[in-house]
């Protein structure tokens, strides 16, 4: 043969063939010509000196970077983060449709629907992301490090994490109505949120694939794919609700049923795509039992505490919701509270986005062995997170008045809306730094570090000052608030530290260290290639 099975192996699952329409064009930063990505690494190298392995700080390593280069990795950063912005958008939309079906349902029908999608997302589908998210790093660091096998793996171990994951979970949902009777929840209310909790028991299995399917496709820079599907899912999800929830008149189950429907056919999508195209690593290739059951240590490490992270991130809205119900006027409080905990969400697409293009971005350059890159790929990052964080601030200030008119006509509640809407701007200024640096950390693995900064940013510091502002100082609703910019500031501050002080050279071996745990017994090279031509020849 002209060129090693190795060699033929990169060129066909890292992007090579013809045709535009299967998604290779998709890569980002992965099938630039190698030659010129190592002499750009090298030159960021080259200026970065002995900064990066003592931890420098961010303004003399901006001075060693031209200008080109930072322009051309804020473009790599947007070619990922704005598919998953909107692949983000579309997901959220599912939510939005719900609730709008929802809020057209008499008292008790809107009360049980709302408290179960609430409760299957703080005990199902965010403990499921959180998990997932321990594949993140693997899969980015190996793909960098062209450990494709490795992928493999830790997509087929996050898939059999999950499905162990929701027998706990559809346990509790299975009798979850006396759970509800406990908590003082109205008898009607509870039986229509089992209703729909128990038609949502077949969402946790799609998702438990869904869920790691989109990161094994994303860690390879594939975007596009995901987003297109997604739009197509989205489409028909509208009338597919209507005929379910209106035509049929199954109500309440009819809206959980079409919640399957859509996570059945993302997945479906998802699936028709990895099979029929050549840019994809296949999940089937280079994955034996062997490799399936040893080396789940690392990805253990990982998802643990990533679960962490996310739980207590969203837990603690929910607890800043449960206090504003002790407030006088507790109605009006819960109701502009509920929108203005909508408003951050659809705020935190961007950040959330552009965190998952640093994490990428970071893992595939460290696995590649660039840490001069990965660090410019956070920095840039951040620095764009600040002007998002500014420009909400603006926009929540020009718009404080009219913003609570989109949700409702109530006098009470748009009072406070427009009270603390600037509020919750200032505390955009510093959740999108944070959020952007936590894909730094989540990229160069370090889900532990983030844990402990979520802890003592939103416990020790949010959660005593949002109390003792709203109670202690009678500042109230706004009060409440006041707490989410001191914990934003706090985590800010000390996710930033925490990245200015990252040796950067350290974390590019620990992330070779980290795959090849992962790898230890992936099949060699050679009997991959040999594999995949079998398979091609089976197909063909």
């Amino acid at each position: 043969m002209s060129e090693s099975p190795e060699l033929e192996l990169q060129s066909r699952l890292g992007g090579g063939g013809g045709g535009g329409g299967d998604g290779e064009g998709e890569r980002d930063e992965i099938k630039v010509d190698e030659t010129n990505a190592e002499t750009r690494n090298k030159s960021v190298e080259d200026r970065d000196g002995d900064g990066e392995g003592n931890g420098g700080s961010f303004c003399p390593f901006f001075r060693r970077v031209p200008l080109n280069e930072a322009v051309e990795e804020l473009f790599a950063l947007g070619k990922v983060a704005c598919p998953v912005a909107l692949t983000t958008l579309l997901y959220f939309s599912k939510t939005i449709i719900s609730m709008l079906f929802l809020g057209h349902m008499d008292k008790a029908e809107l009360a049980g629907g709302s408290l179960a999608v609430g409760f299957a997302n703080v005990t199902g589908f965010s403990v499921m992301k959180g998990l997932c998210t321990g594949m993140d790093p693997i899969c980015c660091q190996a793909f960098g490090a062209r450990r494709w096998p490795v992928l493999s793996q830790t997509y087929i171990k996050t898939v059999i994490l999950l499905l162990i994951a929701t027998i706990p979970m559809a346990l509790l949902w299975l009798n979850v109505e006396p759970v509800f009777h406990r908590l003082g929840q109205d008898r009607v209310i509870s039986k229509i949120a089992k209703s729909y909790l128990v038609i949502s028991l077949p969402e946790l299995l799609t998702h438990a694939n869904l869920i790691p399917l989109r990161t094994f496709l994303r860690t390879q820079g594939l975007n596009s794919p995901n987003t297109i599907i997604a739009t197509c899912v989205s489409a028909l999800h509208l009338p597919i609700t209507y005929f379910l929830v209106t035509y049929l008149n199954l109500r309440v189950k009819g809206i959980a049923l079409s919640s399957v429907i859509y996570s059945l056919n993302m997945n479906i999508g998802l699936w028709i795509y990895l099979i029929f195209s050549k840019a994809a690593i296949k999940p089937w290739v280079g994955a034996t039992l062997g490799s399936i059951i040893h080396g789940w240590k690392p990805l253990l490490g990982l998802a643990l505490p990533s679960v962490c992270q996310v739980c207590l991130e969203w837990w603690w809205y929910e607890i800043i919701l449960f206090l504003s119900g002790l407030l006088p006027n507790p109605e009006s409080c819960v109701a502009a509270m509920g929108i203005l905990i909508q408003t951050t969400g659809t705020v935190y697409v961007f950040p959330f986005s552009l965190g998952l293009s640093i994490s990428q971005r970071v893992g595939h350059e460290l696995g590649a062995a660039h840490p001069a890159r990965a660090q410019l790929a956070a920095m840039i990052g951040i620095l764009i997170a600040v002007g998002y964080g500014i420009s909400v601030f603006g926009l929540s200030v020009v718009l404080r008045y009219l913003w609570g008119k989109l949700y409702t006509t109530e006098t009470q509640v748009l009072d406070l809306i427009s009270s603390v809407l600037p509020i919750v701007g200032l505390a955009e200024i510093g959740n999108a730094p944070q959020t952007a640096a936590c894909g730094g950390l989540t990229g160069s693995a370090r889900p532990k570090v983030g844990v402990r900064i979520n802890i003592a940013a939103f416990y020790l510091v949010g959660l005593p000052c949002s109390a003792v502002f709203a109670f202690k100082l009678k500042q109230g609703f706004q009060g409440l608030w006041m707490g989410l910019v001191a914990a934003q500031a706090a985590c800010m501050s000390m996710m930033l530290y925490t990245l200015a002080r990252t040796d950067w050279k350290h974390e590019a071996k620990r992330a070779e260290e980290l795959t090849t745990a992962v790898g230890k017994r992936m099949i060699p090279l050679e009997l991959t290639w040999l594999l995949d031509q079998t398979l091609i020849l089976i197909n063909y």
